[in-house]
């Protein structure tokens, strides 16, 4: 029969989900017990998903029984998380709000709002509560990727409260000036009203709060990072030379203002035929991930190139909520599932990977 210390080894080859670390140097294993009918193994993991938590209880099962021969019980306990390494801005947080991550590029079409969006919404279909906030003050798409056509009320208190869609809440500058109206503001203009969406839109109790800013580093991005603790963010870029070397940017903007840099995100990595499936890189593959890798950040994912995804957004139903089959769809939910562990992770003190 194998002794408690020959299962400790073999568990060293249970790799975290999403991580190239095992669970025995990350220190989840707290007790390994071995009895007449069977193994059972104690596991205290910080605040990881259900889905992480359910992948965790099958490879350390099916480990081990391939080494005890014997059935295998997995216990797991949340355990308290630990304060993030790392200087933090000492800016109040939004009251409610658990995790605040922006969305940015270092330059404008990579399809960073349709990401946002869809990020959002596929956050929300997990179960998640999530506010979007689109601070993109001069080009807001939000309104039109989401269907909204409603104003967001304004409460006697001069609270404003947000409209709710496809299951989260959404404020954009854009349902106050409508697709036709051009808004021509100068900078301090465009820091009070993102403030004011930040400190005065009535979120209620979120699990995330993802932030659309504009593409490039400007008033709009120091604003956010200036106003409230970024838990993270993320960078959209496409395969494309010009579209990587933004990539630096953005990396660096957010290591500038101390937020973690969550990953990186290849929109537009490769086209799907309709008919036959075949593929074509058409701007080139593999740029991004080359990008986070240099960087030393996670690559969270890619996503094809097919109209389906903008098609969705033209008709105001994001494709993860219009089609959650879609290869896109697939692609999104994967993607929103290693940022939703980055987060918990991090918050955990646990190093990225």
């Amino acid at each position: 029969m194998a002794t408690p210390q020959e299962l400790l080894e073999a568990l060293k080859k249970v790799k975290y989900p999403g991580f190239s670390r095992d669970i025995v140097s990350f220190g989840l294993v707290k007790d390994i017990q071995i009895g007449a009918r069977g193994v059972t193994v104690e596991l205290a993991t910080p605040a990881a998903s259900e889905n992480v938590i359910a992948q965790m209880r099958e490879d350390v099962a099916t480990t081990l029984a391939e080494v005890a021969g014997l059935p295998v019980e997995v216990v797991v306990e949340r355990a308290p998380a630990r304060a993030a390494a790392g200087p933090r801005a000492p800016q109040a947080g939004i009251p409610g709000v658990n995790a605040i991550v922006a969305v940015a590029s270092g330059k404008g079409g990579v399809g960073k709002s349709t990401i946002a969006v869809n990020l959002a919404c596929a956050l929300a279909r997990l179960g998640r509560d999530v506010g979007l906030l689109d601070a993109d003050v001069y080009g807001p798409s939000v309104p039109l990727m989401l269907g909204l056509v409603d104003k967001p009320e304004v409460r006697p208190d001069k609270r404003i409260v947000p409209v709710e869609r496809h299951g989260l809440k959404a404020i954009s500058m854009g349902m106050f000036v409508g697709e036709r109206t051009p808004v021509i503001w100068r900078g301090p203009m465009v820091t009070k009203l993102i403030t004011e969406f930040l400190k005065n839109v009535e979120w209620g109790p979120l699990d995330y709060l993802i932030i659309d800013p504009p593409p490039g580093t400007g008033d709009a991005q120091l604003t956010v990072a200036q106003q409230v603790p970024l838990s993270g963010g993320v960078i959209v870029t496409t395969p494309q030379d010009v579209a990587l070397l933004d990539v630096r940017r953005g990396i660096k903007m957010f290591q500038q203002v101390k937020a973690p840099v969550l990953g990186v995100i290849e929109n537009m990595s490769y086209h799907l035929c309709p008919g036959c499936g075949a593929r074509a890189e058409l701007f080139g593959h593999g740029g991004g991930e080359a990008m986070a890798r240099q960087f030393g950040v996670p690559f969270l994912g890619d996503i094809p190139l097919l109209g389906a995804i903008r098609d969705a957004g033209d008709r105001g139903t994001p494709i993860v909520v219009a089609d959650p089959e879609h290869p896109q769809s697939r692609a999104l939910f994967a993607i929103a599932g290693a940022v939703e562990t980055q987060l918990e992770e991090r918050a955990a003190g646990m190093p990225a990977h």
